[in-house]
């Protein structure tokens, strides 16, 4: 029997970025997930945005960014011509990389078991989980990080909810240009031009030297289209986005393509006491509408900062203990703009009616105004450079004070 305070049972994002945090913080602890060094994964290729402010509450920020690799800029594209070139803050990394960056943080004083969670038993005041090879480990708080591993939460009775088959499909793979050293853009966003396409857009960014590209589609796992697509991906491209030639010019993909299907699921029966679901093993999210790593960060942030150490100061780990966490004000709100934005960004894509139409032409209006704006902007010399405007704008600030 191995004792412990918080056995978090999966290795992923989720599960290691709270082994990280709770060890740091002089939590006992341990991890279980039977991957020595997490394996390639289909998933969270690219952070930006409120994840890295999020990502920077866990205290793990600066060393996992060094694993990854900054864009800088963005083009965003439509009709095959260039929208906007605007500042981004994204940072291209494959999960695997990703993960394993987080682990390398996690403090020597948190067990790491290289083993399988074969069941888990919990109560209101301590809990068991059993191992493949029968070890038992004893702890007061069970974290659920496995994903959509679904057979610790069917034996503690919560079931998986289906809301959304096959919401949204991932495919992933390297690009490259041909006859050229790289391409013209540092990063591309480009946009769909019309609903038949079934398409929410196409993303190509760096990862270390190479071009990754996530082409998000909301398709069938039967469609025909994928078979194509995985047999010719430049053709199958070409015929889907007929401007992307000008964008791209010739290029190459690399194999293999992944594709990964994602549906949009919920957990029923999940408040019990001496156990949390963290991330994905509580719901799901839709890769196109990046909300995945913001909801991974946001329950891993306020389980670990705030509820983990009140719950740990008294004993016992009833159902009052547990709910704080469901109930936390900002957990709740994630949950909530994820699913919003996943069936936004689905109706804005593929909908036909007259609303979402002009929905459509209203965010191309949009993003070129902005475009407009950051080009006008960078043409103009800085405030810095011109030391007579400074001076003026420094007198002015001291007459209205």
């Amino acid at each position: 029997m191995r004792y412990t305070d918080v056995a978090i049972v999966g290795g992923g994002l989720a599960g290691a970025t709270a082994a990280a945090m709770l060890g740091r913080a002089g939590v006992a602890a341990c991890l279980i997930d039977p991957h020595v060094t997490y394996p390639p994964e289909l998933r969270c290729e690219k952070l930006g945005g409120d994840q890295l402010e999020l990502l920077r509450r866990t205290g793990l920020a600066e060393q996992t960014l060094s694993a990854t690799t900054l864009d800088g800029e963005v083009w965003e594209a439509r009709f095959g011509m260039v929208v906007a070139k605007k500042p981004s803050d994204q940072h291209g990394v494959m999960y695997d990389t990703l993960v394993n960056a987080v682990r390398a943080q996690v403090p020597s004083g948190v067990e790491i078991i290289h083993g399988k969670a074969y069941a888990v038993a919990t109560s209101s005041d301590r809990q068991q989980i059993t191992l493949a090879n029968d070890e038992v480990v004893s702890a007061r708080l069970v974290v659920l990080a496995n994903g959509l591993n679904i057979g610790l939460r069917e034996m503690l009775g919560m079931q998986r909810r289906i809301i959304s088959s096959c919401h949204s499909i991932t495919l992933g793979f390297d690009i490259a240009p041909v006859g050229r050293a790289a391409f013209a853009f540092p990063a591309l966003t480009y946009w769909p031009g019309r609903p038949g396409q079934r398409m929410a857009y196409l993303s190509i960014f760096p990862i270390g030297g190479k071009m990754r590209a996530n082409l998000m589609v909301y398709r069938d796992m039967t469609d025909p289209w994928l078979r194509d697509f995985r047999q010719a991906p430049e053709a199958t491209m070409m015929a889907m986005m007929p401007g992307l030639h000008r964008m791209l010019g010739d290029f190459r993909v690399g194999t293999p393509v992944r594709i990964r299907p994602a549906d949009l699921c919920a957990t029923d029966g999940y408040l019990q006491p001496g156990v949390v679901l963290a991330g994905d093993a509580f719901s799901t999210s839709c890769p196109a509408a990046g909300t995945g790593t913001t909801k991974v960060f946001t329950d891993v942030e306020r389980l670990c900062n705030v509820h983990v150490p009140a719950w740990l100061a008294t004993d016992g780990m009833d159902v009052d203990k547990i709910r704080q966490f469901y109930d936390d004000p900002a957990k709740v709100a994630c949950e909530a703009r994820s699913l919003a934005k996943a069936y936004h960004l689905r109706s804005l894509s593929i909908d036909h009616g007259v609303a979402w139409r002009a929905g459509r032409w209203s965010r191309f209006a949009v993003r070129l105004a902005q475009g407009v704006r950051y080009a006008v902007r960078k043409r103009l010399p800085s405030r810095s450079a011109r030391p007579e405007h400074r001076v003026i704008g420094e007198q002015s600030r001291g007459r209205l004070a």
